[in-house]
């Protein structure tokens, strides 16, 4: 019976070998109601007629030649349609239910036809049971090979979309710039994901002030590439402001918060994608079929849209393309969130850094000065270096240079109030150990009202004093790395560039500001004429690839053959010193010294005894004439008189009346008692307690400095216009 059976079912196979193509189109127009992927995709509807053709033509062939053999390979076509699935994201259980409806199809078709071959209904039930035994076989063993195609392809996309994140995770957000971040997301996501990304920011995101309305809907081109040349998909150049419709897509997106997957069906192109007509017919040429629309989105707060498109992959994008750009656009806000606040806080803070750093540095003869800050390049940012140069009273100056450890916006606030608090204690004119001393103080206070989150605050810190009547220098360290000393041999003019010997003074380092307890030494050594001192904190001569004793040698070697100008000296120190993007900032302050003309100096030793008050302003007269000072005499006079005579009264010997001609004029009566004077207001009938306040009416400033052998009062007087300019020209 089983030979008669086969013989049927090979008639019938012979007699549809003729209408296969016909029959395939039947079983697909069966389909079509129930599988419409199978027509809206156009790679699909390709092969899908070869595909169910092969299929028609294998069944046919089992039967009419083997309708008892072991059931043949799926059609090759079969298996590139699993594939197909499977990029597209249409889920396997459509496919096979394709198979069995294509099937099913297959065998009515077979069976309605079999009572026109036979009138033995007995054969023609024979013939039906084989038909579907054979054919769900056939159907058991293609599903199996397709759903293995199927999976392959589908295992392969998501080890792609595993690369691609890794690849993401690893290359985005490796600096803290903007612009390159988003560039990184645009390079990471054209390797086989999109062939066109593109990023736009609010302005309000780029705004380094951070002043911007949020609520602007104006955006930035930032980054873009495509895997076309030239980016001829793009109507935005990079840099480019622009504003999206209204009621567009890209506006919702923004506007709700959630991404979109976008089909391009048709020549029509929408208005956001093709900004012109010109620019709509690139895109038809090209292709476009596909677009992602994904916000930005960092911190609860809206950053801007990227947008994925594809033109030259024929595959569109599907929802597992969305999940996956929203992952990576995920991590690429936080990155561009984390550069945006680094580079509004670096800017707040070099703000801040030049602001509290001295912009125009008062006249004064002590010193010629040169200073430079840089900022550091690296993520660290701006940190608490700062410089200082400060007049003092007697012709002398303060030089500071100073270290907060840390970065950004504390660092710089910290530096601010330590500079302030650098320039109260010069004004009191304390030395320089005591000085660092009640720095000290200030510190170990700051550390007592910062919170735990704002990290423990040190510095280090370097202040020196030089007196050009003297030549002087008296300077102590807490903690800061020592001056440079760059002297000429030879005397008189100006020495030659090759000519400076340069050395670092032996000064004793303390401890960093901020332990507290521990003791601060001052060191004096004399600066000939002409020396150069150089202040500086560590990062000009030490960083990761280089070790702090190179970068003094080469300090030194540059110093050696030093400018006669100041600022070429410093830009020649930073350019052999300095990386293009250094790790730390860089406070650098060079001095020049100057010697006052003896000439200029005249100086007086005074017994206590009140009788010698009239003989100290005669001698003040006499040195005001020769000084060609005469208008200035009687104030002058009556400065020195009451302050001679408070010396004399309430200190000890030795008793020294100085002045000096600098810019200013300057009094100065010194003696052996550390007791200082105060400002009072006498009343009526008292007989004394007006020295000070007459001296404190009559000139411009007065004050008292202590040392290690008394104290000095002093007071400054304007000289007149014309003596100014004189003594500025000597």
């Amino acid at each position: 019976m089983g030979t008669g059976v086969d013989a049927f079912l090979g008639q019938l196979a012979r007699h549809f070998r003729p209408e296969v193509n016909k029959l395939a189109a039947l079983l697909l127009q069966r389909l079509n109601g129930e599988l419409p992927e199978l027509w809206e995709d156009p790679d699909i509807a390709g092969l899908t007629l070869e595909e169910t053709a092969q299929h028609v033509t294998a069944l046919l062939d089992l039967l009419e030649t083997h309708p008892g053999a072991s059931v043949p390979e799926p059609p090759p076509a079969a298996l590139e349609i699993g594939r197909l699935y499977a990029r597209r994201g249409i889920p396997v259980s459509r496919l096979l239910r394709a198979y069995r409806l294509g099937h099913l199809s297959l065998l009515e078709q077979l069976q309605a036809e079999a009572p026109r071959l036979t009138g033995d209904w007995h054969m023609i039930n024979q013939a039906t049971m084989r038909l579907v035994a054979i054919g769900f076989d056939y159907v058991d063993r293609s599903s199996e090979e397709v759903v293995a195609a199927y999976q392959e392809e589908r295992d392969h996309l998501l080890q792609r979309r595993l690369a691609l994140t890794d690849r993401a995770s690893k290359r985005i957000g490796t600096t803290l710039d903007i612009s390159r971040t988003a560039e990184e997301l645009t390079e990471v996501c054209t390797e086989g994901f999109a062939d066109l990304v593109t990023v736009d920011l609010f302005d309000a995101v780029l705004d380094e002030t951070g002043t911007g309305s949020p609520e602007a809907l104006t955006q930035r081109r930032v980054a873009q590439r495509s895997v076309l040349d030239g980016c001829p998909e793009s109507g935005l150049r990079i840099g480019e402001a622009h504003v999206y419709p209204d009621a567009s897509e890209p506006v919702r997106v923004l506007v709700s918060g959630r991404s979109l997957l976008h089909h391009i069906t048709g020549t029509e192109m929408p208005t956001w994608v093709a900004t012109s007509e010109s620019h709509g017919r690139v895109l038809r040429d090209l292709g476009l079929h596909s677009v992602l629309l994904v916000p930005l989105h960092a911190r609860g707060e809206a950053l801007g849209l990227v947008q994925f498109v594809r033109h030259r992959t024929s595959v569109p994008f599907d929802d597992d393309d969305l999940l996956l750009a929203q992952e990576i656009v995920s991590r690429a806000a936080v990155s561009i969130d984390n550069a945006r606040r680094y580079t509004r806080e670096r800017s707040t803070a070099l703000t801040l850094q030049r602001t509290l750093l001295p912009r125009n540095t008062v006249e004064q003869t002590a010193v010629e000065t040169a200073s430079r800050y840089l900022p550091a390049g690296s993520r660290a940012g701006v940190g608490g270096d700062w410089y200082d140069v400060i007049p003092l009273s007697g012709a002398r100056v303060a030089l500071v240079v100073g270290d907060v450890v840390g970065h950004g916006l504390h660092a710089a606030a910290t530096m601010g109030r330590l500079r302030t608090a650098v320039r109260a204690f010069a004004d009191i004119d304390l030395m320089p150990d005591e000085l660092l001393t009640h720095l000290d103080d200030v510190v170990i206070r700051m550390q007592r009202e910062e919170s735990l989150e704002e990290g423990e605050t040190s510095a280090t810190c370097l202040y020196a004093i030089y007196d050009p009547v003297s030549r002087l220098c008296s300077l102590a360290s807490a903690g800061h790395v020592p001056p440079t000393v760059a002297t000429s041999p030879a005397t008189g003019g100006t020495p030659p560039r090759t000519s400076r010997v340069v050395e670092s003074p032996d000064v004793p380092i303390g401890p960093p500001l901020g332990l507290g307890g521990l003791p601060f030494e001052t060191t004096e050594f004399e600066l000939p004429e002409d020396s150069l001192l150089v202040l500086h904190t560590d990062g000009l001569i030490a960083d990761r690839t280089r070790d702090a004793d190179l970068g003094l040698a080469t300090l030194r070697d540059v110093l050696a053959s030093a400018p006669d100008s100041l600022e070429e000296t410093c830009e020649q120190l930073l350019a052999a010193l300095m990386p293009s993007r250094p790790a730390d900032d860089v406070a650098l302050l060079v001095a020049r010294t100057r010697a006052l003309d003896p000439n200029h100096v005249a100086t007086m030793d005074l017994p206590s005894d009140p009788a010698a008050v009239s003989g100290a302003r005669r001698f003040t007269s006499d040195v005001l004439a020769a000084w060609g000072l005469e208008d200035l005499s009687f104030t002058t006079e009556l400065a020195v008189s009451e302050l001679v005579t408070n010396a004399i009264r309430y200190g000890r010997s030795p008793i020294q009346l100085r002045l000096i001609l600098q810019s200013t004029l300057t009094c100065e009566v010194s003696d052996a008692s550390s007791t200082a004077p105060h400002l009072r207001r006498a009343r009526t009938f008292d007989e004394g307690g007006r020295g000070l306040l007459l001296v404190a009416q009559f000139t411009e400033r007065w004050g008292t400095r202590h040392g290690r052998e008394g104290k000095v009062i002093w007071a400054e007087q304007a000289l007149p216009a014309d003596s100014a300019s004189t003594v500025r020209g000597t």
